[in-house]
Formats: C-alpha cells, sequence, structure tokens
C-alpha cells in the first residue's frame, strides 16, 4: 500500500514541518477485492486513520492538504454522497492543543502479472486524472501548488 506514505510525506512538508512525531497512521479494516479469472491482481481496500497528537496549529492547516490529496489520490471521495470525503475527531487538551484524529476510506488498485520466469510483478495503478475536481482551479495540480509555494493558512 502505498497511498499512507504519500499523505503522511505531504502532511510532513505542509501541515507538521519539523514535527514529524506528531503524526501515527493505521490501516484499519482491510480487506481484498479480487475475482477469478486469468490473473492475480486485486485492490485493497482500508481505512487510513491518521492521528495527529499535541496539534497547535490551524484546524484548517491540516484539512486543506488532505483535501488536495484526495482530489488527486482518492477523487471518487469528493463525489461520495453527502460530499463528505473523510470524517474527523479533535480532544481539545487546551486552549492551543489538540489531539486529531482523521480517517479517510481508501482503495488501491494492484495489477499483477506474471513474467516469463514465473515471477509476480505487482504495479500499483495511479488514480485516473479528472478533470477540474475543484472547479476554478482547472489545469493546476492542487498538490504540487502546496508543495511547491508552500502553504500559508491565513485565518479569517
Amino acid at each position: 500500500m502505498q497511498k499512507p506514505q504519500t499523505l503522511r510525506q505531504l502532511l510532513y512538508a505542509t501541515a507538521l514541518v519539523g514535527q514529524t512525531e506528531k503524526l501515527a497512521t493505521f490501516i484499519d479494516r482491510g480487506r481484498i477485492e479480487c475475482r477469478r479469472g486469468a490473473n492475480l491482481s486485486f485492490r485493497y481496500h482500508y481505512t487510513l486513520s491518521l492521528v495527529v497528537q499535541g496539534y497547535t496549529g490551524s484546524p484548517d492547516a491540516l484539512m486543506i492538504p488532505i483535501l488536495a490529496w484526495v482530489a488527486e489520490q482518492q477523487p471518487d471521495l469528493l463525489d461520495r454522497a453527502p460530499h463528505e470525503p473523510f470524517t474527523f475527531e479533535s480532544e481539545l487538551l487546551d486552549a492551543d492543543t489538540a489531539d486529531v484524529s482523521i480517517e479517510l476510506e481508501l482503495s488501491e488498485l494492484v495489477l499483477v502479472q506474471r513474467t516469463a520466469k514465473a515471477e509476480f510483478v505487482a504495479t500499483h495503478v495511479p488514480e485516473p486524472v479528472l478533470v477540474d475536481a475543484f472547479p476554478g482551479v482547472c489545469g493546476v495540480s492542487l498538490l504540487q501548488g502546496l508543495l511547491d509555494d508552500g502553504m500559508t493558512i491565513v485565518p479569517v
């Protein structure tokens, strides 16, 4: 499974710069989808749980990069009714600090091919690129924009 690592790396580069020790990730309720056929290709389905302990930043600074990541890595979550791509909980420890838990329902397609040497090669298939996942930001990778430009969340 590759998606958990890519989301961790994004959060380390945006909301949790220099605070890698605060993020724990867990994979829960995992299952495999596979059909009888000529190959062993399959799809992972699982809940990715992120726990940020002792978080002192803006909740927006966590949610915005996760939404940008979802738009590229699991875009079907943005189309799912009732338009709630993930869930979260927060324990407010004091006026400035919280433990934040976030859950995302993810899937990853793995194509399995057998080589002439009777080896199996597993290839993780990227999500299809959807046009204009966020209207008005057409042709722009939100995820890359966060990483290239740095991220500043301006509270209103």
